[in-house]
């Protein structure tokens, strides 16, 4: 991000009426695979050797050093250089929720690995700037020296300073929105790798506390975010909005009572807001609470939850034209909040309208608007009428997401699609040279940043694909993450999923069965020392009885116990008469799954797999240590 453009609280309310439906039918299942595929352009760090971006390089590769702290890895925020934590959290939070609400569309669209790894790779860069339990770093280098310079991320000569708050240098909002993401990234990784789960919650805990007991605002403390992405909203929403991904990590009543306790404090059931994003969280923490609500866990917070409920039908609402004060739109239907970076706010309306939808459909009610009940199904009409705008149906007939359809924008704001990957051309790029010989092209990108949803069109729907027009050219990956739910929705649909039903497995107590012995490693070729190298536990985490029949959810723990790290890992599985999650299958065999390809000594892996059976057998066949 260039700048941040942020008013003040007076004028998060934005004036809009009702959209026509879309003119034509897109493939949502290709703008999900290409959505996804633009967090692979924005990693910082040592990319993988399964980096489907194939001409960005390692970058940022002594982040933190200075400071004594190991901050390599995460993503950049847009078309900059610098990584911002509350931006970052906040994708993650929404990428996440986007997996929770939809991960069976995903899966069903073969993106749901995809979709996890780039969660991982935020969470991995989470749990790293959070190295004490009363200290986190928010953000790596400074906007200011890099926006001085027009470099690639892999030429980087500005500052990669690290800044950090701590108990007297508060932030309460980034370390409120960093504890929401950790907790609902939690719930994405429970069924996948129970320890990466239990360690992220960890920190989600530790964060809320460090939040709530030390307030204020992070951009007091963290000055150099100021011009770039100010805290208008202050820390109050955050406080509710990691409250609420926390229950609904945990099921603790505390975090329940602590959003009944302070939901007038805080504002929760105060602001009625039109808009929802990075920075201001009070229409999402309102319609988390609308579905704790109506799944009927409220309790004796009842009365408060229903005026959660009432603002967070407001928004919906307001983004309908139905209610008394609406949200602006353009001439040809798209919500319209600001000229900067527009589209942040089009994805999350559109993604929150998208699980009320479903919402409502779940527990049979309607829509109640100032002009009357509204049915779910109008709901979804709409978010999908302002992703149809997104991917082309528009009066300019554009598609504001890269790399899909045929006019699309080639001109966008961002230091590394813009210059010649240092794959194609490896002499380095100075920082005003950048500018002289890349920026100032009036020419296409010599890089496709696919998948990239960039600012957007102007009040009146006109745009202009031009590079040094950042504030209709320069994407960001929190215009994506909340893309990604509304995309898989539209692409799988609803299928009769019960959106009100939890989405974890059962958590019944186990019940004691006789387990085989689990058999040597094969070498095949593996050493024949690969059983003192790599460990193979089973252990059944949970039972229960479907149609006179019992079923067992068993837990496999895979360590490298040496000290080299474990690559190529080849597993042979066999007498397993259910479905299994956590590794990646191809032909016979099984893989390391699509978030990781490397074990370091003395950690873990775990997957998961039910069936009606006693344990599966579970051997390696072949794995390379390096």
């Amino acid at each position: 991000m260039e700048k941040n453009l942020r008013l003040s609280m007076g004028s998060l309310f934005l004036l809009i009426g009702i959209l026509p439906l879309a003119l034509a039918g897109h493939d949502y299942g290709l703008a999900l695979s290409k959505s996804i595929l633009f967090f692979e352009a924005q990693r910082s760090g040592y990319l993988p050797t399964n980096q489907r971006v194939k001409w960005r390089g390692h970058s940022g590769l002594n982040d933190g050093k200075i400071s004594g702290v190991d901050l390599v890895g995460g993503y950049y925020d847009a078309g900059d250089n610098v990584k911002f934590g509350l931006p970052m959290a906040f994708t993650i939070t929404m990428m996440s929720w986007s997996i929770i609400e939809y991960g069976k569309q995903m899966a069903s669209s073969g993106e749901l690995g995809h979709a996890i790894a780039s969660v991982k790779w935020g969470t991995d860069y989470l749990i790293k700037s959070h190295p004490q339990p009363y200290v986190l770093y928010g953000e790596v280098g400074d906007g200011n020296t890099d926006h001085y310079c027009w470099q690639r991320p892999e030429d980087m000569t500005t500052s990669r300073g690290a800044y950090r708050i701590d108990p007297s240098h508060p932030g309460s909002d980034l370390a409120g929105e960093t504890a929401a993401a950790m907790a609902a990234a939690s719930i994405v990784f429970r069924r996948y790798n129970p320890s990466y789960s239990a360690e992220l919650l960890k920190h989600a805990h530790q964060l809320f506390d460090f939040a709530n007991k030390y307030r204020g605002k992070y951009d007091s403390s963290i000055t150099v975010a100021q011009k770039y992405y100010r805290s208008v909203s202050g820390y109050a929403d955050e406080l509710l909005w990691a409250a609420a991904w926390l229950y609904k990590a945990t099921n603790n009543e505390y975090y329940l009572n602590y959003l009944g306790n302070n939901g007038n404090a805080l504002g929760g059931t105060g602001w009625a807001m039109t808009e929802f994003g990075w920075d201001v969280k009070y229409a999402g923490v309102q319609t988390l609470v609308a579905k704790f609500l109506m799944q009927g866990k409220a309790g004796h917070n009842t009365p408060v939850f229903k005026q959660y409920q009432e603002k967070a039908e407001f928004f919906m609402c307001s983004c309908l034209g139905k209610g008394t004060r609406n949200v602006q739109k353009t001439p040809g239907g798209l919500i319209f909040r600001q000229r900067w970076n527009n589209m942040q706010f089009v994805t999350s309306a559109s993604f929150l309208l998208t699980v009320y939808s479903d919402y409502l459909s779940s527990a049979g009610k309607l829509l109640k608007c100032a002009s009357g009940n509204v049915a779910p199904s109008e709901l979804l009409s709409f978010a999908k009428s302002q992703v149809d705008y997104i991917l082309g149906d528009n009066p300019r007939a554009t598609s504001y997401m890269v790399g899909y359809g045929n006019n699309y924008p080639r001109q966008v704001h961002h230091r590394a699609a813009s210059i010649v990957s240092i794959k194609q051309n490896p002499s380095f790029v100075s920082c005003r040279g950048g500018y002289a010989t890349w920026f100032s092209r009036k020419a296409s990108d010599p890089n496709l940043l696919t998948g990239a949803l960039v600012g957007g069109p102007d009040a009146y729907d006109n745009f202009a694909d031009q590079r040094d027009n950042y504030e209709q050219t320069e994407p960001a990956t929190y215009n994506n993450a909340p893309l990604l739910g509304t995309l898989a929705r539209l692409y799988g649909g609803h299928r009769g999923y019960n959106q009100l039903l939890p989405v974890e497995l059962p958590s019944l107590k186990p019940i004691a069965i006789q387990a085989k012995p689990v058999p040597k490693p094969v070498t095949n070729p593996a050493p024949a020392s690969s059983a003192n190298r790599i460990a193979i536990a089973q252990k059944v985490t949970s039972s229960w009885i479907s149609k006179g029949k019992t079923y067992y959810r068993y837990s496999t723990k895979l360590t490298n116990k040496s000290s080299k790290t474990l690559k190529n890992i080849k597993l042979s599985i066999s007498k397993l008469y259910g479905p299994l999650w956590g590794l990646t299958k191809s032909g016979d065999f099984y893989f390391f799954p699509a978030w990781t390809n490397s074990l370091a000594g003395g950690k873990s892996i775990e997957f998961v797999y039910i069936h009606s059976s006693s344990p599966a057998e579970v051997s390696v066949s072949s794995y390379t240590l390096v």
